[in-house]
């Protein structure tokens, strides 16, 4: 299969698990993601404290509907697991038309949707259903609720890591949530990119970053994370992603981290430019996914997203809409390209030191330059050249080098290790 024939295979089978921020789903996923690249999965017990939030009970759900009095059913968890409120609380009663109605809930504007609804903080119950459903129900009759689900206070949240070393301690990180059940673009698309793009920096020989992938619950498991490595991200990380919402066809979107100058926001902008991309790009703001915990004012962690269409900015965002129809695997296996070049440009970042900085050397003696009429012998660009001798002092980076002599870091990068080798340069 070619990649994005594995990316919708994957898909098919991820799909249909009810995943919410804890529960036997959550631990499926993981061990389907797990076939594509290894992972470590970690239990984390409920009611561990993680700064001022408590790690939620567990929650699955056996079976939930609502029948008529008649016995007919007109909402069913089996047909679309998005027809029940995450986190709803057991039931098994009749109720009124009165009584039901305030535990319904649709999209007047999307009226054959289903809305995505949670409560996982509050005790409550609720279904969600289409409003052409809504409007057919009988007024006047009772209706006989049954949600059969597990809540334990017993139970864990499960996360999925995996720390590919490299030479350095510093690290990159990417960050990716596995807690919403079938939508596609806003879920399914996040932790599949990731996987993918795991795998290919694992089979990468002699990085200089090591590599931290997190597959969380959204918001309680990056708030849990911090609680725990927050102190050594603070130190170690020197750029990160939240991959989210890189399903659809949608113009890439680029939201800068809190910092807005950081290796994440140099490398992803150059890259898209270098490409000449024509892309949305976002200033940090705290709302979104989990950059809102990475980015934090302690933390300020150098964590940036770049997504294709952003979650809220498309109509089928957390209704059932949200399905296979709107994603393009083509458009996934692009963007994931796009990552690894990100990653080739911060692995390839280095700083360099001109060996003499009194005017240019004379190039003649080193081959790099025949003498006549400025001819190459070497297939370099002679501008590379140049550029690197006049910016190594010490202080700029082939990155800023980069964008500032709009060179590509792949040509730069060649240039500089052929400097070095002439003895006009170093590493610092």
């Amino acid at each position: 299969m070619n990649i994005e024939e594995e990316l919708e295979y994957y898909f098919d089978l991820l799909w249909p698990l009810n995943r919410s921020i804890t529960g036997n789903a959550n631990r499926k996923t993981l061990e389907i993601l797990s076939e594509v690249s290894n992972l470590e999965v970690i239990e984390i017990p409920s009611r561990q404290k993680c700064f001022d939030w408590v790690i939620p009970a567990e929650y699955n759900v056996n079976k939930a509907y609502i029948d008529t009095e008649n016995g007919l059913r007109i909402v069913d968890f089996e047909w679309n697991n998005l027809h029940l409120i995450s986190y709803s609380t057991p039931i098994n009663d009749y109720f009124t038309w009165t009584e039901l109605e305030k535990h319904l809930h649709f999209i007047p504007e999307m009226p054959d949707a289903i809305p995505y609804k949670t409560s996982y903080y509050q005790a409550n119950w609720g279904f969600c259903l289409s409003m052409n459903e809504f409007i057919k129900l009988d007024k006047t009759i009772r209706y006989k609720v049954v949600i059969d689900a597990e809540i334990d206070a017993a139970g864990s949240m499960t996360i999925g890591e995996r720390i590919i070393k490299g030479k350095k301690k510093d690290e990159i990180l990417i960050s990716t949530y596995i807690c919403h059940p079938s939508m596609a673009n806003n879920e399914l698309s996040g932790p599949l990119l990731t996987i993918f793009l795991q795998r290919l920096i694992e089979n990468q020989k002699d990085n200089e970053y090591t590599y931290r992938f997190l597959y969380l619950p959204e918001t309680i498991g990056s708030i849990y994370y911090l609680s725990m490595q927050g102190e050594y991200l603070k130190e170690n990380v020197k750029a990160g992603f939240v991959v989210t919402c890189v399903g659809d066809e949608g113009m890439p979107t680029l939201k800068l981290s809190r910092k807005g100058n950081s290796l994440a926001d140099i490398a992803s902008t150059l890259t898209l430019n270098n490409r000449k991309i024509k892309y949305k790009l976002l200033n940090f703001f705290p709302t979104g996914s989990d950059e809102r915990q990475y980015c934090s004012p302690y933390f300020d962690l150098p964590v940036a997203s770049l997504m294709r269409t952003m979650y809220a900015e498309y109509p089928e965002y957390h209704t059932s809409k949200d399905n296979k129809s709107i994603m393009s695997f083509t458009a996934m296996a692009e963007l994931l390209d796009i990552y690894c070049e990100i990653f080739y440009n911060c692995e390839k970042n280095k700083t360099f030191l001109n060996n003499n900085p009194k005017c240019e050397p004379f190039l003649n003696n080193t081959g790099l330059h025949t003498g006549v009429g400025g001819a190459k012998v070497v297939p370099i660009d002679t501008s590379a050249i140049l550029w690197i001798l006049n910016q190594s002092d010490g202080k700029n980076d082939l990155l800023s080098i980069s964008v500032k002599s709009n060179i590509s870091m792949k040509i730069l990068f060649k240039t500089a290790l052929l400097l070095c080798k002439n003895g006009l340069i170093k590493e610092i």
